[in-house]
């Protein structure tokens, strides 16, 4: 018992406490500079009453969704590429972690350069190659804002799926696909019938936590567009850090982050049925 204490003790101070305590925030009326009371459901219903809350459950959702997709297919056909016999296949294993590897801070810095309308290299190539006449505010634009920035959080964080798709196709065994090929299974029903059986736990995992981390992202909303133009881009976590460290209610911003619980919790909830259900059919 005295060896699970240190556990225990460590448990307690960075999960349960900081965890209970900014539920006791979302029901007081703490500011910075305040010790705050308890008033009930207050911040909850003043909280709904935000036009913007709505928006930022859209755009979670949309920007959850759309970036988890995009990155499951592309990482799992870099996994399949980089499964082949291919000249420099190690090299380019290793660098397929440069984007994952690198600080979100630099990354999203450089993209924010790269979508500049006066100096980006985007727009100049777009312009050199005669694709448009004049160049594109994509993160100032309502239009474009929220699939930049999904394509700069897809472009950091595929690697992430590709390398974990990677280490379980290594394990599925060459024989199986020796079997498959000499039975005349084609390279799509190769993979169906034994790639994605041999992944799915791996699959799982990987849609899990990733769930889960985008639908938490932070980084690339703040240092793109910090949640506009007009809201095109406001997240819940944009929001809850507006109202808590730019209004200084801390006691709003831990009811937006609760009010979010349900939907996180649905999310997860959803990967794990539907993977689990492919894995018993």
């Amino acid at each position: 018992m005295g060896l699970l204490a240190p556990t225990v003790l460590i448990l307690i101070g960075l999960v349960l406490y900081p965890f209970f305590y900014a539920i006791w925030l979302a029901f007081s009326d703490k500011t910075v500079g305040s010790p705050g009371q308890f008033v009930g459901l207050r911040n909850f219903i003043y909280v709904l009453g935000w036009p913007q809350f709505g928006t930022a459950v859209v755009n979670t959702v949309v920007f959850t969704v759309s970036a988890v997709s995009i990155k499951f297919v592309l990482g799992m056909a870099v996994a399949l590429v980089l499964n082949q016999q291919i000249r420099g296949r190690n090299f380019f294993r290793a660098f397929l972690l440069l984007p994952w590897a690198m600080p979100a801070f630099v990354v999203y810095l450089v993209w924010r350069w790269l979508y500049d309308p006066l100096s980006g290299l985007i727009n100049y190539v777009l312009i050199d190659l005669g694709l448009v006449a004049s160049p594109i505010a994509f993160l100032s634009d309502r239009s474009t804002a929220m699939a930049s920035v999904i394509i700069a959080h897809v472009w950091r964080n595929f690697p992430f799926y590709a390398i974990s798709f990677l280490a379980g196709m290594q394990t599925i065994s060459q024989e199986l696909y020796d079997s498959a090929q000499v039975d005349g299974a084609s390279r799509v029903q190769q993979f169906r019938h034994i790639t994605l059986p041999g992944l799915y736990h791996i699959i799982g995992v990987v849609l899990l936590l990733t769930t889960i981390w985008t639908a938490n992202a932070f980084e690339p909303v703040y240092l793109l567009t910090g949640g506009g133009p007009s809201d095109a881009t406001m997240v819940y976590t944009m929001l809850a850090y507006v109202a808590g460290m730019l209004n200084l209610r801390l006691g709003e911003a831990a009811a937006i982050s609760t009010l979010f619980l349900p939907l996180l919790i649905g999310l997860v909830l959803a990967v794990t049925v539907l993977l689990q259900r492919k894995a018993n059919a």
